[in-house]
C-alpha cells in the first residue's frame, strides 16, 4: 500500500466522525483521491503535506473527466475533512465557487417513488430485513437508518426519534407517528428487536447490510430508496391537500397564493422529516 493511502486510511480509522455510512464513504473517497494524485504525478505525497496545488490538480481532473456536480461536492467535503485533520484548513478554499465547480441542480425528472410489493416482500425470509423495509415505507427512512434503528428507544409516543449515530451526517431528527399503519409497524419492530436494533445479535451492521441487499435481489426488489420518495409524496398530499408535481399534481406556476404558502410550508416539514437541512432538495422527491 502506498504511503499516502496508508496515512489516509489511518486518519479515517482514528477519526470516527459521522455515521458508519458517512465514514465508509469518506474512506472510499479519500482512497480514490490518493490514487488519482499518484496518477497525476504526485508520487511521494504524505497526508500532512497537502497543498493548494494538489487540490487544484484534483479539481481540474474531475472537471476534465466530467464528474457529476453532486459527486464533486461530496469529494470536496471529504477533502476539507482531510485538510482539517492535518491542520491545513486554509489549503482548501471555503467555497466550491473558487474552483469553478458547477452547482448541483435539483430539477424535475422521473418519479422515483416506489410502493412495497406485497408478494415480493413475502419472499424476504429474514424477518429483520423485512421489518427494515416496512419501516422504510412507513417512515421514509434511509436503508442504513432502518437497519440501525432500535425501535423501542426510537418510539417516543407521538414521534419516532432517530439517534444521531443511526443517521446520515449524524443529524438526529423526529418523524411524527400519524396513523395506525405506522403504529402497527413500530409495535411489530419492537416485538422483533426487543431492546436491540434491527441487526441480529450475531451480525455486524456490514453483514446485515449485505444480507439486506442479497435478500432484496433474490426477492426481485430493487431501488428501495424509492420508498422514501413515496413517503415524501404521501406527506405532501397530507399537508397540502393536493398531489406533488411528480405525483401528477400542479406545478408551482399553477398554484394560487394560498396553495404556494402551503407548498412552501409542507416542503420545509418534509425536508426535516427526511433528514435534510435544505428545502430545495425536496424537488428531487416532489418536483417543482
Amino acid at each position: 500500500m502506498r504511503r499516502l493511502n496508508y496515512q489516509l486510511k489511518q486518519l479515517c480509522k482514528n477519526n470516527r466522525d459521522g455515521s458508519y455510512g458517512t465514514q465508509a464513504q469518506r474512506e472510499r473517497q479519500l482512497t480514490l483521491m490518493a490514487n488519482q494524485l499518484h496518477e497525476l504525478g504526485f508520487r511521494r505525497l504524505e497526508a500532512h503535506n497537502l497543498r493548494p496545488k494538489h487540490v487544484e490538480a484534483l479539481v481540474k481532473h474531475w472537471l476534465e473527466t466530467e464528474v457529476a456536480a453532486g459527486t464533486m461536492k461530496n469529494r470536496m467535503a471529504a477533502l476539507r475533512w482531510w485538510a482539517a485533520k492535518v491542520n491545513k484548513q486554509n489549503v482548501v478554499a471555503r467555497s466550491n465557487d473558487h474552483y469553478g465547480l458547477p452547482r448541483r441542480q435539483y430539477v424535475n425528472g422521473a418519479n422515483r417513488a416506489k410502493e412495497l410489493d406485497t408478494e415480493k416482500l413475502e419472499k424476504i425470509t429474514d424477518p429483520f430485513v423485512r421489518m427494515s423495509l416496512i419501516l422504510q415505507r412507513e417512515f421514509g427512512l434511509r436503508r442504513e437508518e432502518a437497519i440501525k434503528i432500535r425501535p423501542k428507544l426510537a418510539d417516543q409516543g407521538h414521534v419516532l426519534w432517530l439517534k444521531p449515530s443511526w443517521t446520515k451526517g449524524g443529524r438526529e431528527r423526529v418523524i411524527p407517528i400519524r396513523n395506525q399503519h405506522q403504529r402497527k409497524a413500530l409495535e411489530q419492530a419492537k416485538a422483533l428487536a426487543g431492546a436491540n436494533s434491527l441487526i441480529p445479535g450475531q451480525k455486524t451492521y456490514k453483514q446485515q447490510m449485505n444480507r439486506y441487499e442479497g435478500q432484496c435481489v433474490r426477492a426481485g426488489l430493487s431501488n428501495m430508496h424509492g420508498l422514501r420518495h413515496a413517503y415524501a409524496q404521501r406527506r405532501f398530499e397530507e399537508l397540502t391537500g393536493f398531489k406533488s408535481p411528480l405525483a401528477g399534481g400542479p406545478n408551482r406556476s399553477e398554484l394560487s397564493h394560498d396553495q404556494r404558502a402551503l407548498d412552501k410550508k409542507a416542503r420545509a416539514e418534509i425536508s426535516n422529516e427526511l433528514g435534510h437541512n435544505r428545502e430545495q432538495i425536496t424537488t428531487v422527491y416532489l418536483g417543482r
